[in-house]
């Protein structure tokens, strides 16, 4: 059975045919700091953008049904989509939302679309293979301290995949933050803002 799952859709004044749908953690929601300035980046582009705010708790987390999860992530972004004809979509997944972006990209509408992957759960054989045997262009940005989602033997080989571009954030830890180093942080933060926006 699907739920409704709250989403908000940020316009542009004048309209426009690029989407990015935005799909925060479990704990790291739109309004944290990567996914707050993904969301500026993408608007002061001229896109359309698309929050889907879901939360979980500890025990939602643990049993978590990712197809059914992104059944209702995909009813979200069809009702917030309805009355729109976008062509250029791209897709920004933080951690446990990897799972869903895996799902998602068996919809024909997101056959073309470009793929941010914050923190991917590595760990996850899923979400690994989909990266690995991926046809879509995607940005893939990795804390090196992420200790249960950055496997160094998945890394190395997701480097055969030419569609993907690799980052490892030095030091960094799951929300690409260093440990008790809340300067260095924001110069990490600004350069995962500049790869974002280069790519």
């Amino acid at each position: 059975m699907t739920k409704s799952i709250p989403f908000r859709l940020i316009e542009q004044k004048e309209g426009t045919d690029n989407l990015v749908i935005v799909l925060p953690g479990a704990g790291y929601s739109t309004h944290a700091p990567l996914l707050y300035y993904t969301t500026g980046l993408f608007y002061n582009k001229g896109f359309d953008v698309l929050h889907i705010n879901y939360s979980f708790n500890r025990q939602e987390i643990s049993s978590l049904n990712e197809r059914q999860l992104a059944r209702d992530v995909q009813l979200g972004i069809d009702n917030a989509t309805k009355d729109k004809k976008y062509s250029n979509y791209y897709i920004v997944a933080k951690s446990i939302a990897t799972k869903v972006l895996r799902c998602l990209l068996e919809q024909t509408m997101f056959k073309e679309t470009k793929l941010i992957w914050l923190t991917p759960l590595l760990q996850n054989d899923d979400v690994f293979n989909a990266m690995l045997n991926s046809n879509h262009k995607g940005l893939c940005i990795f804390g090196e301290k992420d200790s249960h989602c950055f496997i160094l033997e998945r890394y190395e080989k997701l480097k055969s995949n030419r569609n993907l571009t690799l980052k490892v954030v030095e030091g960094g830890n799951h929300s690409l933050e260093l440990d008790e180093e809340p300067i260095k942080s924001i110069d990490i933060l600004k350069s995962v803002i500049s790869d974002i926006n280069e790519f």
